[in-house]
């Protein structure tokens, strides 16, 4: 069985990605420990909250997180693929993980969309990648955020509209995220857990 460290920096739903990756098939530790981080085969960096926040409470395992990035697949959700990014101008611009090429904007205002984009939406491939093999075309999955991550598109996985079209899933080598959250999307979400396991 592999095994998955669901970082633990002090932001995120925690215990619903735990169990979401134990359905899905993975021995999960949630974990603040660099070496049992380091021990994974894959590492899941999940968030939700502002992203000056997740940067500051990253803390020391900022080090660890970019030192395994290339040597570890990884798996940023919400909160947590836009801190791989490399910067982001909510509340002021700050300085991401810089694991993934672009920074991350606020959705524009314009009549008849609500912010925080909010609620189930489609996700369209882009690509072909692994971590969507199985899925139609059109899938819908969850999503809560006021940001998205606006990134080349060389790196965008699958694309979302909601005012605009934005990359709601990026790769970059090893390094994955997925701004929705496939602990909420129900069987999509959990193909989508299940195919990130089987590339450990």
């Amino acid at each position: 069985m592999k095994k998955v460290a669901v970082i633990d920096y002090g932001l995120g739903n925690l215990r619903s990605v735990m169990r979401g990756l134990e359905r899905a098939g993975a021995e999960v530790s949630v974990t603040s420990n660099a070496l049992e981080i380091e021990a994974a085969d894959g590492i899941v960096l999940p968030g939700v909250g502002a992203f000056r926040d997740g940067m500051e409470m990253l803390g020391d395992l900022r080090a660890t997180v970019t030192t395994l990035a290339g040597r570890v697949p990884m798996l940023g959700i919400c909160l947590g693929m836009q801190m791989l990014a490399e910067w982001s101008e909510e509340h002021g611009v700050h300085e991401g993980l810089c694991l993934v090429p672009g920074g991350v904007r606020r959705f524009p205002a314009e009549p008849g969309f609500k912010v925080p984009h909010m609620g189930w939406n489609t996700i369209r491939k882009v690509r072909d990648d692994p971590l969507f093999d199985g899925l139609h075309p059109d899938e819908y999955v969850y999503f809560v955020h006021s940001y998205y991550f606006d990134t080349p598109e060389e790196f965008a996985v699958t694309e979302t509209d909601y005012v605009l079209p934005f990359a709601s899933s990026v790769c970059h080598g090893t390094v994955y995220g997925v701004q929705f959250h496939p602990e909420k999307s129900g069987d999509v979400g959990l193909r989508i857990l299940k195919n990130f396991i089987g590339m450990l």
